[in-house]
């Protein structure tokens, strides 16, 4: 079996973690992501940005890891954000409407931005008038 093409980078700062993913999150690689991320939690981290910018793919199995990683996450006390996901993720996110779960700020998380990470868009309405997938491309006005 050969080994899933993802890698994970993690840098701390305090109790706050930026996670770069680079490479392919799919049905094998979505549990290298959720481990990633629940060793976040086990070490004190609750505010989790994960860079997406490497990643070439992500399916359904990525965006589950994901769910789950930021429901865990938020019964913790903490935030868990995705930055610059992919197309295809995008897309999975529009049609399953769950990018205000994953790309929105929290009230109370602006604190401090970690080095390298932009800042979060604000919270996405559940009502909005442009599409998301226009919105991760950077086409909407």
């Amino acid at each position: 079996m050969p080994l899933p093409q993802l890698t994970i980078y993690r840098h701390d700062r305090q109790n706050r973690a930026l996670i770069t993913l680079a490479g392919e999150i799919d049905l094998e690689s979505a549990p290298l992501v959720r481990a990633a991320l629940a060793r976040c939690l086990s070490d004190g981290i609750r505010i989790v940005d994960v860079d997406l910018t490497p990643v070439t793919f992500c399916d359904c199995s990525g965006l589950n890891a994901f769910l789950y990683a930021s429901q865990r996450t938020t019964e913790a006390g903490g935030a868990l954000r995705l930055h610059h996901p992919p197309p295809m993720l995008g897309l999975i996110l529009d049609l399953t409407d769950s990018g205000f779960l994953l790309l929105g700020v929290p009230l109370g998380h602006l604190s401090l931005p970690l080095e390298g990470v932009p800042a979060p868009a604000a919270q996405a309405s559940p009502h909005r008038t442009v599409p998301l997938a226009s919105v991760l491309s950077g086409d909407a006005r």
